[in-house]
């Protein structure tokens, strides 16, 4: 696997943004957009990418991981600000442009980052997320699999300030996610020691993003997709319920030019195993 470097924290745009770096710091930059802690991109495709020549930097949204964590339940900032953190990120890392990626809610990031500071952005990459903001989906775009919510929803919520109970918490729900299950035990341990305080309410936006339905995510962006102007790819997998595949398909033909990979293999999360073929992609851009 690539060395990582520069793990700890960078200020941009008034906050402390937690990185992690991989590959040399002399090649083109790829920011990869946590959805929303930076560990929803696998150590294996940061690896990929690294051996192809890239600087990869995964970073935490804020409240997540170690960037600014102040109150998940009311944020003071709104979706534009953290399109505006990945934009003043790339500078404070010292590059010019980057390609940006982003995975689920992170993806929703990365579209509104490209579209508001296109001069920064040289290629995007889009993994499991959809053209709308959380809450009632557009009529045309498939929604939440209500058998498969109802599914998960029944399952009793774990103590968020005990570390095994939330690994087996998000274990129990990757079968029903089109997720592998050790894969989600392993990677929810990991975000839980990473969780910068013992308040149930931070695990609990860590683990499941629960803030990012909290902030503004006004104006909306969908009808800007097709004034984008860079490389795309669009990666989906067949299987995701909570963002079902008819999302990336969408973004897909809406943003010009657009590659769309569908992984039949995938859910909602990125499996390590699919580490080659996303990297490889994501190169080719």
């Amino acid at each position: 696997m690539a060395e990582a470097f520069g793990a700890g924290s960078v200020r941009a745009n008034g906050v402390e943004i937690g990185i992690e770096g991989f590959g040399g710091r002399g090649d083109p930059l790829v920011l990869l957009v946590g959805g929303t802690t930076m560990l929803s991109w696998p150590d294996p495709v940061c690896a990929r990418l690294a051996a192809g020549g890239r600087r990869v930097v995964r970073y935490d949204l804020r409240d997540s991981g170690t960037s600014t964590t102040i109150d998940p339940e009311n944020p003071a900032y709104d979706l534009r600000d953290l399109a505006a953190d990945a934009a003043a990120l790339v500078g404070a890392l010292g590059a010019e442009t980057a390609h940006l990626a982003g995975i689920g809610v992170g993806g929703m990031v990365a579209q509104v980052a490209v579209l508001d500071h296109p001069e920064v952005f040289r290629a995007l990459t889009l993994v499991g997320t959809r053209a709308v903001a959380p809450g009632p989906v557009d009529e045309d775009l498939p929604d939440h699999d209500p058998e498969v919510m109802g599914a998960l929803f029944a399952h009793e919520m774990p103590d968020w300030t005990d570390r095994e109970a939330v690994a087996a918490f998000a274990a129990a729900g990757a079968d029903l996610l089109g997720d592998a299950p050790e894969q989600a035990r392993a990677t929810a341990a990991r975000v839980w020691d990473r969780t910068p305080a013992a308040d149930p309410a931070v695990h609990l936006a860590n683990q499941l993003g629960m803030v990012f339905s909290r902030i503004d995510c006004a104006p909306r962006w969908r009808e800007r997709l097709g004034d984008l102007d860079l490389p795309t790819l669009v990666v989906h997998g067949r299987a995701d319920p909570f963002f079902p595949v008819g999302n990336g398909e969408a973004l897909a033909a809406e943003i010009p030019g657009a590659r769309l990979l569908v992984l039949d293999d995938m859910g909602t999360a990125l499996r390590d195993t699919a580490a080659d073929r996303v990297a490889a992609a994501m190169l080719a851009l």
